[in-house]
């Protein structure tokens, strides 16, 4: 009787290293394929770029592989007890970084039944990062864009979403990570802001900056990056401009467009009850939902409804009956929006949301309540996080005290290491 094998791996970029290890897998027995699920990958690193059943299937096509499972963890533990191979078979790279306590994990599991690790050389002059990072330069499609979003709702705790404003914006949102406990951390998606995007360009928040102005905004970050986006909508507008935004942005593969419950002029729901405000009726909002989801084409792009309940002093009871209404009427998610410096409201209205029998995906915005970690949103229930208007509230006064230091001193040397350097700002591009 042959002797079985188990090779885990995400299998998102099948190389000739990959092949070779299947190869000296099927030399010791029939190979066993566990692929990482979405989950699993995202657990410590970014969403793959194929689907768990193209990866599947890509596995299942390749020589001396007999079957092909799905491994729903980065630990092998639960797939290894439930097979008893004689063999785990793996590259040799895995004895640093955050897969060495995973090699300890499978060294003790195949000791329960006297199986054994064997793991094959390092095939050199292969590099999965490097590879990656190639598919970054190229880009990516509309609709791979596009269906990304779901994709990491489904895939992780919560998703972190940065605001961007401009091409640059969009590239430090697009590239910067840091390695924390071992695990890869960076944002998942990009938000476009509305008030970003108009204070960047000099104007009131207030909708005085056109769709048509926008779109341009959105190009230049569209054009460098290939993470999902998120479009701030503002009020939608009326229902027959509405339809037109939403098929032009599924059509260049943005993922979705949250619209707020306001009518008349937009002002900054953290103006809150200080300036005047104006919520929109259930029936108007929910028929403008029905409108955007009549329109789109695809079944990936995501309408959002936020709910301006708690931030207009409307109270819990009108923010979860909205809510209700708006998923009713076919919205993807629920925005829930508030100004108080604490978290309490929002906590409460997690709670209650969470017993929705057609629950959404719920996103909060912590831009008052910042002192909330997100372990505890997650704890909450919330799926999305979104960060809406750092970038720009961190470039602006450092770019007024460099300016203030210029004329104080009638140089700018003195603002050397507030700036980068000349060659820095020059091969910032490639």
């Amino acid at each position: 009787m042959a002797k079985k094998v188990y090779i885990g791996m995400s299998a998102d970029l099948i190389h000739p290293g990959h092949l070779n290890i299947i190869k000296e897998g099927s030399k010791l027995g029939d190979v066993i394929v566990g692929v990482l699920t979405d989950q699993a990958i995202a657990s410590y690193k970014r969403l793959p770029t194929l689907k768990f059943e193209q990866r599947k299937q890509i596995i299942e096509s390749i020589k001396g592989v007999k079957e092909v499972i799905a491994q729903n963890e980065l630990d092998y533990t639960v797939n290894l007890r439930k097979i008893k191979p004689d063999y785990v078979v793996h590259g040799d790279d895995w004895k640093d970084g955050v897969q060495r306590k995973v090699r300890q994990q499978v060294i003790d599991t195949l000791a329960e039944w006297g199986g054994k690790l064997h793991e094959v050389p390092y095939t050199k002059g292969i590099s999965s990062t490097l590879l990656n990072q190639s598919l970054k330069e190229i880009g990516t499609t509309p609709n791979v864009r596009l269906e990304k979003l779901q994709r990491l709702i489904a895939s992780k705790p919560i998703v972190k979403v940065m605001e961007a404003h401009n091409g640059l914006t969009g590239l430090i949102v697009e590239n910067v990570n840091i390695q924390k406990d071992g695990m890869l951390k960076e944002f998942d998606a990009m938000w476009i802001s509305s008030l970003t995007d108009s204070t960047a360009k000099g104007k009131p928040d207030i909708e005085a900056v056109d769709v048509t102005s926008r779109l341009h905004s959105l190009n230049d970050i569209l054009e460098v990056t290939t993470k999902p986006i998120i479009y701030d909508g503002d009020t939608g507008g009326i229902p027959e401009h509405f339809i037109f935004t939403v098929r032009t942005l599924e059509r260049l593969g943005v993922s979705a467009i949250i619209i707020e419950d306001k009518t008349g002029l937009k002002k900054n729901s953290l103006f809150g009850t200080d300036v005047a405000q104006t919520q929109d009726s259930i029936e108007n909002f929910c028929a403008k939902i029905r409108s955007g989801k009549h329109a789109q084409v695809t079944k990936d792009f995501m309408i959002i409804a936020r709910v301006e309940s708690l931030i207009l002093n409307q109270g819990m009871d009108d923010a979860l009956t909205r809510a209700a209404a708006y998923i009713e009427a076919g919205a993807d998610g629920i925005m829930i929006h508030s100004k108080d410096k604490s978290e309490g409201e929002i906590l409460e209205f997690c709670k209650k949301y969470d017993k929705f029998e057609n629950r959404r995906p719920l996103i909060a915005v912590p831009s008052s309540y910042n002192q909330i970690y997100e372990a505890q949103l997650i704890d909450a229930g919330v799926n999305v996080v979104i960060y809406a208007n750092h970038l720009l509230r961190s470039a602006y006064p450092a770019m007024v005290g460099v300016a203030k230091s210029i004329l104080e001193n009638e140089r700018s040397a003195e603002v050397d290491e507030q700036c980068m350097s000349i060659k820095e700002i020059l091969t910032l591009i490639p």
